[in-house]
């Protein structure tokens, strides 16, 4: 896909009824070939809608009008383009706890929590925050996670949580200043409940900080996973995170986090990993239903097997299995 098509896709998928500001953005990208052609001389996986607004915010420049965002990148182009080059998309969007919960309440209690492209370790904390699923809350405390459940048994309890670790080739420390206003800056214009989230979140993590090694997701995780305690269930985790990483090495995560004891919950889009069961002729995506929208969806699956359609956030969630 070229950089003007995939502008254009985030803006029709993505940001549709999400993001008004990045909808105008990514259109405006996708149509001017200056920027299209300094997005081109950058590595395939810097070129993303979301990384460039980021850094455009994180610069302190304008995300509102697509014209002054346009002549702001191009005349400070050296400055985004060294952002750019050195940084990721690390969202750190404790919502998505909301879709892991119910897996999470359901395994053999207590847990080890591992988490792949853990951030600043913000998932890491199921347990710590609230949940308002409809007239359905679980837990207390802040954040409260919002989330829109259909055709799933809803836990009466957060987890136990004994452990709990990230991997991750730039941990973020929540505690440090910079981090936080990246991370900040990784949150859409309009998200202000996101931005008041992350607040919250980010001080249940300050409070406890959770063990985060700089490391490969493959080649580093056997040595991290072998750190949790005996006699909790190991849980190896990660939401949107392997969009990031080259085909060979997701199948060589697969292969390890396979190898190892406990379960795997992946929350990722539906054509990064291989999904089991028949195909569907037709369908986009081979072993899994329709998705309920045009929006775009990740799969909730647990030790390979799909479970459920989700949005980014975590604001939604669609059980299929």
């Amino acid at each position: 896909m070229t950089t003007a098509a995939n502008y254009a896709e985030f803006a029709a998928r993505e940001a549709n009824g999400v993001s008004p500001a990045y909808e105008r953005l990514a259109l405006a990208v996708s149509r001017h070939r200056e920027t299209l052609a300094l997005l081109g001389a950058l590595p395939p996986a810097k070129r993303q809608p979301n990384l460039l607004f980021a850094v455009v915010r994180f610069l302190g420049g304008p995300v509102e009008d697509p014209a002054a965002f346009l002549d702001y990148t191009v005349g400070n182009w050296p400055a985004v383009e060294a952002e750019m080059r050195t940084r990721a998309t690390q969202t750190n969007e404790a919502g998505r706890c909301a879709v892991l919960l119910p897996v999470l309440a359901a395994l053999p209690q207590p847990l080890a929590l591992l988490e792949v492209g853990a951030s600043a370790g913000l998932c890491l904390y199921p347990d710590r925050y609230a949940y308002r699923y409809g007239d359905h809350l679980v837990g207390s405390g802040e954040p409260v996670l919002d989330c829109a459940a259909t055709g799933v048994a809803l836990p009466a309890r957060v987890p136990d949580v004994v452990w709990r670790a990230g991997l991750d080739l730039n941990p973020l420390d929540v505690t440090d200043p910079a981090d936080v206003a990246w991370l900040d800056a990784l949150i859409w214009p309009e998200h202000e409940r996101r931005r008041a989230r992350l607040r919250a979140a980010a001080a249940v993590a300050a409070a406890e900080p959770p063990l985060l090694v700089r490391g490969d997701l493959a080649d580093d995780l056997p040595e991290l996973a072998a750190k949790a305690p005996a006699g909790a269930t190991l849980v190896v985790f990660h939401t949107s995170v392997l969009y990031q990483v080259p085909a060979p090495r997701r199948v060589a995560f697969a292969e390890v986090v396979r190898g190892l004891p406990g379960h795997w919950i992946a929350n990722e889009a539906p054509d990064v990993l291989p999904h089991p069961g028949l195909p569907h002729p037709g369908l986009p995506h081979p072993g899994l239903p329709e998705p309920p929208g045009a929006a775009l969806y990740n799969v909730l699956a647990l030790d390979g097997t799909p479970l459920a359609w989700t949005l980014s956030h975590g604001q939604a969630m669609v059980w299929f299995a």
